[in-house]
């Protein structure tokens, strides 16, 4: 039954909402309701748009020992397949923001045998771009967006020493200084708006108990399936046992194993990823945002400015209006 047909007419039709701005654009009933019970849409390994293509990095660490052996010896037949699989996003941190996306998957890494203390983002190889950079375009948006709030989920630390966090952490500080917003505050639209905090901060390190303006790490429901089925099964699943108390990510992002990459050699995860998408946006319009048992929070996917995944996602909000009226 749609939406429509269970209240007799539409009041509001969230598809429509300016998606760069949607959250400062949600209707008032929403504005009390807390972040983590709202559909909200996220990035999958967000900083994949500028994996360095030179071949000057080598594949990350956490690559199986033949990988990196072969990247080694026979670097101009690996590198490609590497590329193919490994971008997620194909736009820009601001073109992503500016689409709708407000949670991003951030994965950290300091690259080896690398003397300077730069921080980067990884995926298969290492990135251009340095988190301090990319950090930095993250804050401008924010300042020309002040009624935005993003979530940014610091994790899969690679390579960091004690030292490195701290840095990292004062780059974070440096960087957004008042938009952050403290583990103590009501986490709602209007109370967010009326403080000024604009950036919730997310680390996945024993290191959150110490500060008081980082949050715990936020759950990432991942299925690790290649076929979009499969995916939708595991999540049913889980979702019977109930939905973490704050924030928590479904990620329908597919993985694909070295079996499916070798068997499918002209293939790319795009093309994996866009011939699946029908399939799993289906699955999302069907999926509710709350408090209840089997109700979703972010929804993280790839190549999420490709398809209508945004809009979807946003408009899941509508069915919590519904209840409240």
């Amino acid at each position: 039954m749609s939406s429509v047909a269970v209240s007799g007419q539409s009041e509001v039709s969230l598809r429509k909402l300016p998606m760069e701005s949607w959250m400062s654009h949600l209707p008032s009933a929403l504005w009390d309701t807390p972040l983590y019970h709202l559909a909200i849409p996220g990035s999958h390994n967000a900083i994949t748009y500028c994996l360095d293509m030179n071949d000057r990095s080598p594949v990350d660490l956490t690559q199986p020992d033949m990988l990196q052996k072969l990247d080694k010896y026979m670097k101009p037949l690996i590198r490609p397949f590497v590329y193919k699989w490994a971008i997620t996003q194909e736009y820009t941190i601001k073109q992503q923001l500016n689409c709708g996306v407000r949670y991003c998957d951030l994965r950290i890494a300091h690259r080896p045998n690398d003397s300077s203390t730069d921080l980067y983002f990884y995926h298969g190889v290492y990135t251009t771009l340095t988190v301090e950079t990319v950090l930095m375009e993250i804050k401008e948006w924010l300042d020309a967006h002040p009624k935005e709030v993003v979530i940014l989920s610091f994790s899969h630390f690679l390579a960091l020493t004690q030292e490195l966090h701290v840095l990292l952490l004062t780059t974070i500080r440096n960087i957004f200084t008042s938009k952050l917003c403290p583990k103590t505050e009501v986490l709602t639209l209007r109370n967010l708006w009326d403080l000024g905090y604009q950036v919730i901060v997310s680390y996945e390190h024993s290191i959150v108990s110490c500060h008081g303006d980082l949050w715990p790490h936020v759950p990432y429901w991942w299925a690790n399936k290649c076929k979009a089925e499969a995916l939708i099964e595991e999540f049913e699943r889980r979702k019977q046992h109930g939905r973490p108390g704050g924030f928590f990510v479904t990620g329908i992002n597919l993985t694909e194993d070295l079996k499916y990459i070798c068997t499918h050699p002209t293939e790319s995860l795009k093309d994996l990823v866009m011939s699946t998408y029908p399939t799993l946006l289906s699955w999302v319009k069907e999926q509710t945002p709350g408090s209840r048992v089997g109700s979703l929070n972010i929804i993280a996917g790839d190549f999420i400015t490709e398809s209508n995944f945004v809009p979807t996602v946003v408009t899941l909000n509508e069915k919590l209006l519904k209840w409240s009226s």
